[in-house]
């Protein structure tokens, strides 16, 4: 196993995808099952990068007063419910259904960021009911792929109209306590392996550091988004060609 090269890898991906906003365990676990590494260490590699990203963001929007505790916790409770029961379903999916559910979940991020479009919310829905909903798919599917859930979370709240800053603050507080119970299951589960997490984690949160910082810097969020969004595709074509083995 080629620690360096994984290293580097996490190190580029996390500059890219945080200067998107997006986390980069989405793009960094698939990586790691292409390169030999088994999927039930990967994730919780993923979700273990997740959990320290999403507790910076946090802090920061706690401390800035960007974060509404009220319209976040029904997410919260449940996505941090589901994302062990993701986690625990994957000791008995099998491999290949698990990539095919990757190939689906890496085509929808990726098509929310090259065409999504916010609208403005009407006077209708139940923030409660649809939060609900939202938290149980993402912390599911979270668990399950180990990448903490956010790019279900974020799209799907801002396609019902949300105010974007609200969503991006609810987001990272829901990944980081979804992503944080996703892999103390996989901890309880025995499927760390803690030189990899090492390897792997600390250049991916250094790049994300780097990556939010150069965010400010003359460079457009969209742009790079639709950059995330042709990744993601070539990703999923990837990860299909392994799951068609």
């Amino acid at each position: 196993m080629n620690y360096p090269e994984l290293a580097l890898i996490a190190f580029i991906l996390s500059i890219v995808f945080s200067i998107g906003g997006v986390g980069s365990a989405i793009a960094i676990v698939p990586v790691m099952g292409w390169l030999g590494i088994p999927l039930m260490t990967a994730k919780p590699t993923g979700l273990f990068i997740n959990t320290l990203s999403m507790l910076s963001a946090t802090l920061k929007n706690i401390k800035h007063g960007k974060l509404d505790h009220r319209f976040g916790l029904p997410i919260l409770i449940v996505a941090t419910a589901m994302a062990p029961v993701g986690a625990y379903a994957g000791k008995f999916i099998p491999k290949v259904y698990v990539l095919w559910v990757f190939v689906a979940f890496l085509i929808y991020s990726g098509t929310m960021m090259i065409f999504f479009r916010p609208r403005r919310r009407g006077s209708g829905g139940n923030h409660i009911v649809e939060g609900s909903v939202i938290g149980g798919i993402a912390g599911f599917l979270g668990g399950l792929l180990g990448v903490g859930g956010g790019g279900i979370i974020s799209p799907a709240l801002i396609m019902l109209g949300y105010e974007p800053k609200k969503v991006a603050a609810t987001t990272a507080l829901v990944v980081f306590f979804s992503s944080l119970s996703g892999f103390l299951t996989y901890w309880g589960m025995g499927t760390l392996d803690w030189e990899l997490l090492l390897w792997v984690s600390i250049p991916a949160i250094a790049g994300g550091w780097l990556g939010t910082h150069l965010m400010h810097f003359k460079m457009s969020s969209e742009q790079v988004k639709k950059v995330i969004g042709v990744i993601m595709y070539l990703i999923a074509l990837k990860t299909l060609l392994v799951a068609m083995g």
